[in-house]
């Protein structure tokens, strides 16, 4: 049996998860020129509109890079939790893909606390028993993970240097078409050929959309700071993958806090399976 690889955020792989992005403003990108108003002057373009509804969602993101919030990730019946504290080089996330009656459900707790990271484990499913050396693995304790052998595994490692699970800062640059549809709410379109990077989206998921990459719907939202808080990306059928909707949220700016590292009892080395389970 071949088990899929895990990709980081770690639903990313698993499904295709959300990389975000959203606006500020009143027309779409698309066509539009400057038209005279009734006094003659010149009033302000759909496409100068466009502008400053994609500037304030790329400004929505600038907090998120201070690296003290929380976060949500739901789609496809998964769903992942967590907060990053970047004070304390830290973060915790919680992750469930699949459910028990599936064929393979999969809970990850991972924790990080510079320079250490823990995982614990939990597989379930009629194929979870075909994965080798799974009893090594449903322990009920946390895998403490040599960081040699995660470097560059965006699965298990955690990068402080890109402190955002979804990457919606690189997503808010793909913004194709956008306009505000009520106080801080945004609909528009999204390239996510540009979502690989970000790691919000498998890329096999990418390829299978072909041309419809270029342009996928998403709603979004900004609170009251203008700060991102929701992105709704409106996947579309393609290849084997469903139509889905894939959410992201963020909420508690500056006020997360350290994740705090398992009891010394309830921590074992990681064997040698977990690492090939996730490479």
């Amino acid at each position: 049996m071949k088990i899929r690889r895990f990709s980081a955020t770690a639903f990313a792989a698993a499904l295709l998860i959300p990389g975000l992005a959203a606006c500020n403003g009143d027309a779409t990108t698309s066509g539009a020129s400057s038209t005279p108003s009734a006094s003659g002057s010149v009033a302000p373009s759909a496409t100068a509109s466009s502008s400053a509804a994609k500037q304030a969602l790329l400004d929505s993101t600038n907090a998120i890079r201070e690296g003290n919030f929380k976060f949500t990730m739901t789609g496809a019946g998964s769903t992942a939790e967590g907060q990053v504290h970047e004070p304390s080089q830290s973060a915790d996330m919680r992750m469930t893909i699949g459910d028990p009656s599936s064929d393979l459900m999969m809970k990850l707790d991972l924790i990080h606390a510079k320079p250490d990271s823990w995982v614990k484990l939990e597989l379930g499913g009629t194929a979870a028993t075909q994965i080798p050396g799974v009893k090594n693995l449903n322990t009920g304790k946390y895998h403490h993970l040599d960081q040699n052998r995660i470097k560059g595994n965006r699965a298990l490692g955690f990068d402080f240097e890109k402190l955002d699970p979804a990457g919606s800062a690189v997503l808010t640059q793909g913004i194709t078409e956008v306009r505000q549809t009520g106080e801080g709410a945004y609909e528009g379109t999204v390239d996510v050929s540009k979502a690989a990077e970000a790691g919000s989206l498998d890329p096999a998921v990418i390829t299978a959309l072909g041309a419809q990459a270029q342009s996928v719907p998403f709603t979004a939202k900004v609170d009251t700071q203008g700060r991102l808080s929701e992105m709704v990306l409106k996947i579309p059928a393609a290849g084997q993958n469903a139509a889905q909707d894939l959410k992201i949220t963020y909420t508690d700016y500056g006020n997360a806090a350290a994740a705090q590292k398992p009891p010394a009892d309830q921590v074992v080395e990681a064997p040698a399976e977990l690492y090939n389970l996730f490479n």
